[in-house]
């Protein structure tokens, strides 16, 4: 009989002491529950996201000590566990020392060497280099350790033989994505299975969490397990890592499945917990069913325990948001109000001349609703001011000797507007209140740069950033219905356009709101980021022709005909987004705060851009010829 744990362990990245600290406390947890075996995270010791840190020699020496504690601490269990392993001797190809992302198993105080590994630790095989990851950068993957031998990596994949209580078991060690090997050159799993069918295996993951990603998870885990006819066990981390722009939340969700691909055992999201079973026993279990939930409750459970692991890392203790009546600040606001003590959540109103009595009573109303701190500061006076003075300034012309003064125009005044909250008002209340201030742009605006450089689009994390519109809409009634249990946000904040409120055309009470309209433009601009083959204008003006644009998008028929009556009409509104999205906005992003990430491509490191500026294709110049006639 084999006793398992599987350490649903929270990692802290960078921080080798800390982690390897709760690692020994959860050996010490599994031998009072009688495990034979305790299993931990992919990269348990270190971390995974970690960006250079991993060029650190002093850093790679305490990751390797902090191994040398776990491997001791084995005495009378068996120890699977993630770290980076170092050879000294060899060098990765950009000439730092030689790194691999390893799976070490430990038993009595000793190494447990895979059969044909040349290492005493399995190599990871399949190095991921897309989306967040950038693990060829780092790491020497054992697809390139067989070429330098000169041997097929089929040679160097072989099990582990784990000795318990009399009875030798045959493991096969997989890290993470040598479990996702359908877009590779080969599978570690069936190799493995080729030359001797294992006893189970164990994927040892470090798994950043997106919607919709524990679903496929355990389509492909299921799957594996039935081809390989073997019980299969998945041990994922939690906590938050980062890549310094994107923010990911890791949310465990360890798993058990027999031999016929059945979910036998499932850790909860996001708790750090162990779970002990005995694999001879697990076909008796009662199959795991995961109950279906609304999107909303997954992006809430993500963000609430982004925010409040952020917060903790970064040593921030209270917040302040700029509540302007509208949708996004409004589900900010009630967001961080179930992260924070009310008495450490600040929440502000900065009226102009242009915001309405509907929207700063709104602002108040929710404020009163969350019972948190509030104030309202005017913004007009300082506002009147600088127009006041830039206008007034006299600009010598030092190569002529002539002067001139620059005029304001309504649209510079709307930004002066937008940076008097933020640069001025917001940032000088979060130093006084000791604490930062929030960015609560969502996705269609960080797409198209439909914000102000140091205005709107400061802050110390924009939570709400990796939502379109409509999911912060859902999001908003989930915390009213379920969350809350009561209307905290207003349902007129819901209902009113959305609207900056920065000029007399956004005027909210005659309907007048954002140039965007959401329900379509929420669905072309996701085409832009997070399709896997991302759409450009090209494909998107061929869909039109072709009458499928809707269709492809996923917005809701007749949409396009509403909202552009005219080819004339719809090639204008792509082309000012497009022209948008590829130019002015890349530098807001790139400037803009960390994003907090849920969706399949978030902003930051995992959609990488460069300042190119816009591009239309010949093909694309030739259709828009066609479609206007010319």
């Amino acid at each position: 009989m084999l006793r398992i744990a599987l350490a649903q362990m929270r990692v802290m990245p960078g921080r080798p002491d800390r982690n390897t600290e709760t690692m020994l406390k959860y050996i010490a947890n599994a031998r009072k529950q009688n495990a034979d075996l305790v299993i931990f995270p992919e990269m348990a010791i270190p971390g995974y996201l970690l960006g250079d840190t991993w060029e650190q020699t002093s850093f790679l020496e305490e990751c390797e000590a902090c191994s040398d504690e776990i491997i001791a601490a084995s005495k009378g269990i068996a120890v699977m566990f993630g770290n980076v392993a170092v050879d000294w001797a060899k060098k990765n190809n950009d000439g730092r020392v030689r790194k691999y992302n390893a799976f070490f198993t430990a038993q009595d105080g000793r190494l447990v060497a895979p059969e044909e590994s040349p290492y005493p630790f399995v190599v990871k095989t399949l190095l991921p280099n897309y989306r967040e990851f950038d693990d060829t950068r780092h790491f020497f993957s054992l697809q390139k350790l067989a070429r330098e031998l000169g041997v097929a990596a089929e040679n160097l994949l072989s099990p582990i033989r784990l000795a318990v209580n009399g009875t030798t078991y045959a493991v096969g060690g997989l890290l993470c994505e040598d479990g996702w090997s359908d877009d590779y050159g080969l599978s570690p799993m069936k190799i493995i299975c080729e030359k001797e069918r294992p006893d189970f295996f164990v994927n040892i993951s470090s798994s950043p969490y997106t919607l919709g990603k524990n679903n496929k998870r355990r389509r492909v885990f299921s799957g594996r397990a039935a081809e390989a006819g073997a019980p299969l066990l998945y041990v994922n981390n939690v906590g938050i890592q980062n890549n310094g722009k994107t923010v990911y939340t890791f949310d465990g969700a360890n798993a058990a499945y027999d031999a016929h691909g059945v979910l036998r055992l499932s850790g909860a999201p996001y708790e750090e917990t162990t779970q002990v079973f005995d694999l001879e026993t697990l076909p008796e279990r009662k199959p795991v069913t995961i109950p279906d939930e609304p999107e909303a409750a997954q992006i809430f459970r993500a963000l609430s325990y982004g925010v409040r692991l952020f917060l903790e890392t970064i040593g921030m203790k209270r917040v302040v948001v700029g509540v302007s009546g509208g949708i996004d600040s409004a589900v900010a606001a009630a967001l961080y109000a179930r992260v924070l003590p009310p008495e450490n959540l600040l929440l502000v109103n900065m009226p102009s001349i242009y915001n309405s009595e509907t929207t700063k009573g709104l602002a108040r109303r929710l404020a009163d609703n969350l019972g948190c701190r509030y104030t309202t500061v005017p913004i007009q006076p300082s506002v009147e001011l600088t127009v006041e003075q830039l206008e007034n300034a006299t600009i010598e012309n030092l190569f002529d000797g002539t002067t001139e003064h620059f005029n304001i125009s309504s649209f510079m005044a709307e930004n002066i507007q937008a940076r008097d909250r933020f640069s001025r008002i917001l940032a000088g209340l979060a130093a006084a209140f000791g604490g930062g201030f929030t960015c609560n742009a969502n996705k269609a605006e960080t797409t198209v740069g439909y914000s102000t450089l140091y205005g709107d689009q400061s802050g110390f994390l924009s939570a709400l950033a990796d939502l379109w519109k409509y999911q912060v809409y859902d999001l908003a009634r989930y915390l009213n219905e379920t969350v809350y249990n009561r209307e905290v946000i207003p349902q007129e904040t819901i209902d009113i356009v959305p609207s900056a409120e920065l000029s007399d055309a956004q005027d909210v009470d005659k309907g007048q709101g954002d140039p965007l309209h959401y329900p379509y433009h929420d669905y072309l601009f996701r085409s832009f980021v997070e399709r896997w083959q991302k759409a450009t204008p090209q494909d998107i003006l061929e869909w039109y022709a072709d009458d499928a644009l809707e269709k492809e998008i996923g917005c809701a028929p007749g949409l396009v005909a509403k909202y552009f009556p005219t080819p004339k009409d719809f090639i204008a509104d792509l082309e000012r987004w497009w022209n948008q999205f590829s130019g002015l906005a890349v530098a807001k992003r790139i400037q803009a705060p960390p994003i907090l990430a849920v969706s399949r491509r978030a902003f930051g490191f995992d959609h990488r851009e460069s300042q190119n500026g816009p591009y239309y294709t010949k093909k694309y110049k030739a259709l828009k010829a066609k479609l206007l006639g010319e």
